[in-house]
């Protein structure tokens, strides 16, 4: 963490050149100069599907410790991780973990480059025992991995994670196993799931998906929800990017309040404003009720699968 916040120091006295870079982080107003960051990256060129506001989020609770999670521009999420005794301290706390992040992000080293690639598709292949001749080959796990690298030379980490988290809820949710059993390429797969964001209706039709399952097996939401909460909070409280998390925690919420309220999940999807195609596209991922969810062939995860940075 330490070269995170040195690079910190560096980029706030470019945004504050009238305070003394000695002193100031003493006054720094995190939640200011975090908006201020993402202001100017929007006004060098950077492109957002939702504005440049930083989006902040408070956990309901009475009591300390007081936890705030807040989503950058473009999608990332980070959380506080020290205790806090006031909501306005945890709200502070989250911008600056995400301050940190965004900074260390600029770095030229976190940026996907050849020499970066080469690196990272060394690291897949000691990390599975593979080959390095499966990057040339888009059909294993590997060539997919540096498929996607290739596809996103140019861009930084926190971009790369963003389009990381699709695939990584679409490997938890078990439509990418779905769609190798029905023969669909990687590169189809990469293709589309690349263009796509992670929306309202994305999230509605995993919803659905655990709802499906749920019929099959009762209380499994519940104990993958209870999972994913205890990962949530173990991410946050070592200040690690927390989109993943955050999103099957909230697919989860869904799907248990579609249960609980009795409504007719079919029309989970519907009831959000969807795109046409990719509602007929996710429509084919859900399991048809009746069908029990099969077991995963194993429980390695692909490269690209554990969160990145």
């Amino acid at each position: 963490m330490d070269n995170r916040l040195k690079s910190l120091h560096d980029i706030v006295s470019s945004l504050l050149p009238d305070k003394n870079p000695a002193f100031v982080f003493k006054d720094l107003n995190v939640v200011e100069t975090l908006q201020v960051f993402w202001e100017k990256k929007r006004k060098q060129g950077a492109v957002f599907k939702n504005g440049s506001l930083v989006v902040y989020e408070s956990v309901p609770s009475a009591v300390a410790p007081y936890v705030c999670y807040v989503t950058l521009p473009g999608g990332s999420c980070f959380g506080s991780f020290q205790y806090c005794s006031t909501k306005a301290e945890a709200r502070r706390d989250a911008a600056r973990v995400a301050l940190v992040n965004s900074v260390f992000n600029e770095q030229p080293s976190r940026i996907i480059t050849m020499e970066f690639i080469r690196n990272s598709i060394q690291e897949a292949v000691a990390s599975v025992s593979g080959s390095t001749n499966d990057a040339e080959d888009p059909s294993t796990s590997i060539g997919a991995y540096h498929y996607m690298l290739e596809a996103n030379k140019g861009k930084t980490m926190l971009e790369f994670q963003e389009l990381m988290t699709v695939f990584q809820l679409l490997h938890w949710n078990g439509s990418l196993k779905i769609l190798r059993e029905r023969k669909c390429s990687r590169q189809d797969v990469i293709s589309y799931y690349s263009k796509q964001s992670l929306d309202d209706c994305m999230r509605s039709q995993m919803a659905l998906d655990w709802i499906l399952k749920e019929k099959m097996i009762p209380e499994m939401i519940s104990e993958e929800l209870e999972s994913s909460l205890k990962d949530l909070e173990k991410a946050r409280e070592t200040g690690r990017e927390l989109r993943f998390h955050k999103e099957k925690k909230e697919i989860l919420t869904l799907a248990l309040s579609q249960i609980g309220s009795g409504s007719d999940s079919v029309q989970l999807c519907e009831q959000n404003t969807c795109d046409s195609n990719c509602l007929t596209i996710m429509k084919g991922l859900a399991l048809p009720v009746g069908i029990a969810p099969q077991e995963e062939e194993d429980d390695k995860e692909e490269p690209g699968d554990a969160p990145i940075g």
